[in-house]
């Protein structure tokens, strides 16, 4: 039961995108949790938000992760990457950390949030995502085991199209397997999203941060080169407790669901 994905958006989660509550009480919210959760130390994890013109996104996601619960001291940094709107004011006004990336691009503010952060464990987050309170504590307990390089979660959709969610739920299961493929039958490291995982700070630097080649991901070949440089495996949080809920903007660009999809099989059987 720990793997069952739910049909539907649960309450925990929808809360934070009802828009019952303003994102001026989620400020407040999010400053409470932030004080309790950083506990007045130096922190043992690091979560690190790239963000550009999120001002729609940003103050739920740092709500939903400053409610976690974890006895880890934990550090938010946000990575405005040069937004244009209000995604630095929001951040600084949840009590968050946030600094200035004006070099255009994804790995360019991942490599900044990583330079900045202090924290022996570095979580990757997004700004269009939701967590569940419990999400911290389960990417970082696998990354105590020293044989473990980079610990990676689940996701599911928040329909912000035409797609419902029902079609999400079946299209997931579809996503796992041809993970489930790679992880088998070709490298797992590109089932690794930069909004879903974790590693320690001191190896991240190790192999040149998130740097990579042309034509390929950040964060999977941040994965890739650390499994490859002997940090030890990448490992998959399968607890439904730990399942991030994400915008379906990604499969917007890719197309919609169905090009989606074909791109995702095209890929799967190449």
């Amino acid at each position: 039961m720990l793997n069952m994905r739910p049909v539907n958006i649960p309450y925990h989660i929808a809360r934070y995108i009802t828009n019952r509550t303003s994102h001026e009480e989620m400020c407040v919210e999010a400053m409470i949790g932030y004080k309790s959760l950083s506990k007045g130390m130096l922190p043992e994890v690091s979560i690190v938000i790239p963000a550009y013109n999120e001002e729609s996104n940003i103050v739920p996601t740092l709500t939903s992760l400053c409610q976690n619960r974890t006895g880890r001291s934990v550090e938010i940094i946000v990575v405005d990457n040069n937004s244009k709107d209000r995604t630095h004011e929001l951040a600084k006004s949840c009590g968050v950390t946030c600094i200035f990336q004006p070099l255009q691009g994804i790995t360019f503010a991942r490599n900044m949030g990583l330079s900045h952060a202090t924290g022996k464990y570095i979580l990757n987050a997004d700004a269009d995502t939701i967590y569940p309170e419990d999400w911290i504590e389960l990417m970082v307990q696998p990354l105590e085991d020293a044989g473990i390089a980079l610990t990676y979660g689940r996701f599911a959709l928040i329909p912000i199209g035409a797609t419902g969610r029902l079609t999400y739920f079946f299209y997931e299961y579809f996503a796992e397997f041809s993970r489930w493929i790679n992880k088998k039958f070709k490298e797992e490291s590109v089932n690794v999203y930069g909004f879903n995982s974790g590693f320690r700070r001191e190896q991240g630097l190790l192999v040149d941060s998130f740097d990579h080649p042309p034509g390929t991901n950040e964060d999977g070949w941040l994965a890739l080169k650390l499994k490859t440089k002997g940090f030890g495996k990448l490992h998959l949080v399968t607890d439904v407790k730990a399942l991030v809920w994400t915008t379906d903007r990604r499969i917007q660009l890719d197309g919609g669901l169905w090009k989606g999809s074909a791109k995702r099989i095209k890929r799967m059987l190449s």
